[in-house]
């Protein structure tokens, strides 16, 4: 047969789904989604079950295979892009989680970074590309070393696998312990200058090299899957596979997506960024060749607009959300700041906390809800003016991700940026990026292909001036500082 076909595993915060894209139609041909469960055992740690996680995630790949009715000599490989910084670790010898992953939103070793020396902060920063924080792998994988006697038993052993999400899945599929660049970068533990796992990083951390995967580019043909016959010939992360599958392979050509947390990323070409309150971070590695990115976290996005209806009540399906905005002629003077893990980029803040500003007895659900929309808007500014430099102006943003489909926050984002907005045709440019990656280590795609195949969707442009938004901007900019003060009075 005819081999037409690739897969993309897409394994998210919440959920995990199987894709199916035809190469000759160059379409989404059939997909199936699975969520999985969250663990949270005490405030500020977030918890999930790996194996959990990689059950489902081969059912909705059997389930796919079995629904679409394609024979799998007709698919050409298989790619996994996947939530980044969670840590896995397990038993190399069976393939058994020894302990919950860390999830990259879990908050436990926020106090041990806040006391780690200047001078391996600087490093960090210098090596890495990244800003010392709880969100990366590096501590989650001391903490599990330094807390869970089966994982010290195992390390002793030589026995002992820490890795991200995407090495288990790798490692679970064909028995190689292997991570992509994308990935690695975001472990803090890697220098994005040699593209070599960092000596002094890992002394410092005392986690052995022997612990760690192998690195490969994100094309790479890992091998062929134990249970299925195919090969598994892609990884990248899901941020930057989401860059890659809206086409943004130019310098400053950038992207946000709109999931449990928004993440921003603006591709910079083969020369590592200086960053000024954002992180520098590998966007792709294809053969030996290698972009980086700057990158912009917003922790707290479509997860603080499910906290409004799962929490709070106010709405009752999200696809009402946009309309409900789009009733009120302004915010009424409410401000929302949803820090409820702390404030990613540009802010940094590991102690603040969920606040909303200026209510009223008039305040309504409503004016929370368009609140909480505007909130995810503004952060997203607030990185974009931080990378914008006079050597690389964003001229456009492409969107994609769940929040996406709310009309109100596209057309918000557009004001607040003061730039084009332009959504996907393809809502699923994080799984195409996989597939993409997949398809080009099997020599059915180019970088010109991908070019190629990018379709625009709806655009947005701004319909307020440059003063009102900056009225808007400092209005939120004074909450930030109210939910960051926060952080230093229960410090204290």
């Amino acid at each position: 047969m005819e081999k037409r076909y690739i897969l993309a595993l897409d394994e998210g915060t919440t959920s995990v789904r199987t894709v199916l894209y035809d190469t000759h139609s160059h379409k989404i041909v059939c997909q199936r989604q699975l969520p999985f469960k969250q663990f949270y055992p005490k405030a500020g740690w977030v918890e999930q079950d790996a194996a959990e996680i990689c059950d489902k995630q081969l059912t909705t790949l059997r389930q796919v295979i079995a629904d679409s009715q394609v024979s799998e000599a007709e698919i050409i490989g298989l790619g996994i892009t996947n939530q980044r910084e969670t840590v896995v670790a397990w038993n190399r010898l069976t393939g058994e989680p020894v302990y919950h992953a860390i999830v990259w939103q879990c908050r436990r070793t926020s106090e041990y970074i806040k006391r780690l020396p200047n001078g391996i902060k600087r490093k960090i920063r210098n090596k890495t590309g990244l800003i010392p924080d709880a969100y990366f792998s590096a501590s989650k994988m001391k903490w599990i070393i330094d807390n869970v006697p089966r994982a010290r038993g195992l390390l002793k052993a030589g026995n002992l696998c820490l890795g991200t999400i995407d090495s288990y899945l790798a490692f679970r599929l064909t028995g190689q312990f292997v991570t992509d660049t994308t990935n690695a970068s975001r472990t803090m533990l890697f220098n994005i200058h040699t593209l070599q796992w960092d000596k002094e990083l890992l002394e410092y951390f005392k986690i052995p090299e022997s612990a760690l995967p192998k690195v490969v580019p994100c094309n790479h043909i890992v091998g062929r899957c134990k249970d299925f016959d195919f090969d598994l010939c892609g990884i990248i992360g899901d941020q930057q596979s989401s860059l890659f599958g809206q086409a943004c392979t130019k310098r400053g050509m950038t992207k946000a997506t709109y999931g449990t947390g928004c993440f921003i990323l603006m591709n910079v070409g083969q020369t590592v960024p200086k960053a000024k309150n954002e992180l520098a971070t590998i966007a792709y590695t294809i053969g030996n060749r290698t972009n980086y990115a700057l990158e912009g976290s917003v922790f707290s996005a479509c997860n603080a607009i499910d906290w409004l209806k799962n929490n709070l009540g106010l709405y009752d399906d999200v696809t009402e959300t946009s309309a409900i905005c789009k009733g009120l002629e302004d915010n009424d003077g409410v401000y929302f700041v949803p820090a409820f893990t702390g404030l990613g980029a540009p802010f940094w803040d590991s102690f603040a906390r969920g606040t909303i500003v200026g209510m009223t007895l008039g305040t309504g659900k409503a004016q929370i809800i368009r609140s909480c929309f505007e909130s995810i808007a503004y952060n997203v500014y607030s990185i974009i003016k931080d990378m914008t430099t006079k050597n690389v102006n964003i001229k456009e943003l492409h969107i994609d991700g769940g929040g996406s489909k709310n009309e109100f926050l596209c057309q918000f984002q557009s004001n607040m940026i003061q730039r084009t907005v332009i959504k996907s045709k393809e809502s699923e440019s994080t799984a195409l990026g996989a597939i993409y990656m997949a398809g080009i280590a099997k020599n059915v795609f180019s970088v010109k292909d991908v070019e190629a195949l990018y379709s625009e969707g709806a655009e947005y442009t701004p319909t307020i001036s440059y003063q009102t938004r900056n009225n808007l901007y400092a209005k939120w900019n004074n909450a930030v500082k109210v939910a960051r003060r926060y952080s230093k009075t229960i410090n204290k």
